[in-house]
């Protein structure tokens, strides 16, 4: 386990951090393994923010692969970081990044491994201040919230900076002293972005939005042991100008789509890395994304990647930038089966843009089209579906298409927080349907239906789903594991103000008027 660390460690390049003294010690924990943290801007952005500080110093530690895992419990061997391969019992923060809801039992996993009762109830102001944020806090942190003495809401930046200085200027608040944890968690639940639950209960204040000098988030940080083997990512743009129905990133989040301007986002391009990842939720909705690619691949000499691309933003220049910067494939959202439920979820995408983005993909060399859709959407029909299989299949005649399938799962915070989830049944028919129909002629790579399920249920719930968190660590965090120990609660328990997780009854009511009247 050391060695494996050692090994990770020393093919990692760019800037890390070195032992110094520091008034506040921070592990910044991930609750999947090396590989999907390294690949995750979020947490390498709070890395290099939390060593920007002089009086703190933040190591890295994430969750061990299962052999790892067993030999941890076996030996009785505590998480250590790769830093210098300290247990993370000794640090006095325990911050963990949180992106997706079936990570939930890593969390269990990784307080365990460092000596911490996964439940807060159950610490003492002796055990280190654990805090959880990430992108699932945009959603519903409530199903982890027991498991944390304090949740950052939303973007992180600016509540880190806020929540370190406090610390640093007085340390016992974490850990320690009781008085001074409970001084500090007090004042953190009058200010904005941050959630308490022993003070909030399953009532969530508003989500953060950090200072626009703040951005780019971009990582300093590079490894070749990733999918996104030597890639710096970096932020041209932060959030979305788009009312998607079903997306927790839509318009009305944190007052849309924030732009960082082409040089300074280049400002921060790392010379020595070979590729550049551009991540947001509408990086092809840059005013300038043309300019930037064009500059990263002529001037920087990188090749590229973009992490969303709208098919109706594609155009010649465009895609052979693409091609120009290593792309060999091209992936575009529908989002829906039908041009009908694109209009009612405002996806706004018409067919003859996928189109276009076939013939563009054809002629600049790519090897194939890889299509996401999502079934179950309210309002689906049978009709919808075959519209999709007609599409795919007249795609074909362009170049290969691969058909990304997922079910819809209604997020808190969006318009569609209530609508229903159409059920494994009703997901396994459409996805029947959809093979028939396709016959084998276009790859379909349907979704996992009772992880689909999982996620429901969790994206749904409040702190009483926290015991079925922990108890599906307990048995192992399989699949298996995670129905089980949901089984167990009542399929419509829901967190105490349901309605205030909902977006505006206005918008909610609109869109439900225009299902109907479809």
């Amino acid at each position: 386990m050391v060695e494996k660390g050692r090994a990770q460690r020393a093919r990692e390049f760019g800037s890390g951090v070195a032992a110094r003294e520091a008034i506040v010690r921070m592990a910044l924990l991930y609750p999947s393994p090396y590989p999907v943290a390294m690949s995750s801007l979020g947490y390498l952005q709070i890395y290099r923010l939390a060593n920007a500080r002089a009086g703190t110093q933040c190591e890295r530690a994430m969750l061990p692969e299962p052999e790892a895992r067993l030999q941890h419990e076996r030996t009785r061997t505590p998480l250590f970081t790769l830093e210098t391969g300290t247990p993370t019992s000794d640090f006095d923060v325990l911050a963990i990044s949180h992106a997706y809801e079936l990570e939930g039992a890593g969390i269990v996993t990784l307080l365990r491994l460092s000596g911490v009762e996964p439940r807060a109830v159950d610490r003492t102001p002796r055990d280190p201040l654990v805090v959880l944020g990430g992108p699932i806090t945009f959603s519903n942190p409530l199903p982890y919230a027991p498991l944390a003495d304090v949740v950052v809401l939303g973007e992180g930046e600016a509540c880190l900076d806020l929540l370190l200085s406090r610390l640093e200027a007085e340390p016992a608040a974490a850990r320690g002293s009781g008085p001074a944890r409970r001084r500090l968690l007090d004042e953190l639940a009058g200010l904005p972005g941050f959630f308490v639950p022993s003070i909030h209960g399953e009532r969530l204040p508003p989500i953060a939005q950090a200072d626009d000098a703040m951005l780019p988030a971009h990582s300093t940080l590079f490894t070749p042991d990733t999918e996104l083997a030597n890639m710096q990512l970096i932020e041209p743009e932060r959030g979305c100008h788009r009312g998607c129905t079903f997306c927790v990133m839509r318009r009305s989040t944190n007052q849309g789509m924030r732009v960082v301007s082409m040089e300074r986002m280049l400002s921060h391009i790392d010379p020595d890395v070979p590729r550049v990842g551009l991540v947001g939720a509408a990086v092809s909705d840059h005013p300038k994304i043309r300019d930037i690619l064009r500059a990263l691949i002529e001037d920087h000499g990188k090749q590229v990647g973009i992490s969303s691309l709208r098919a109706d933003r594609l155009d010649d220049r465009f895609v052979d930038l693409l091609a120009r910067g290593g792309y060999r494939s091209m992936t575009v959202a529908l989002d829906a089966p039908s041009e009908r439920q694109r209009d009612d979820i405002e996806k706004n995408l018409k067919t003859s843009h996928v189109f276009e983005a076939a013939r563009l993909a054809k002629a600049y060399g790519m090897r194939h089209l890889k299509i996401y859709v999502i079934v179950g959407l309210p309002g689906q029909k049978d009709d919808d579906l075959d519209e999709l299989s007609a599409l795919s299949l007249e795609l074909k005649q362009i170049l290969p298409v691969v058909l990304a399938v997922s079910p819809f799962i209604p997020k808190f915070h969006t318009p569609l927080a209530d609508a229903p989830f159409a059920g494994e049944r009703s997901t396994k028919a459409s996805l029947d349907r959809l093979r028939r129909r396709l016959s084998g002629q276009v790859k379909l790579r349907g979704p996992g239906v009772r992880e689909a399920y999982v996620e429901y249920r969790l994206a749904q719930g409040g702190f009483a789903h926290a015991e079925a968190v922990i108890a599906a660590e307990a048995e192992g965090g399989s699949l298996g594991a995670w129905v089980r120990a949901l089984a167990r609660l009542p399929e419509r328990v829901r967190p105490s103000n349901f309605e205030t997780l909902l977006t505006l009854p206005t918008v909610r009511r609109r869109y439900r008027e225009k299902v109907v009247a479809s």
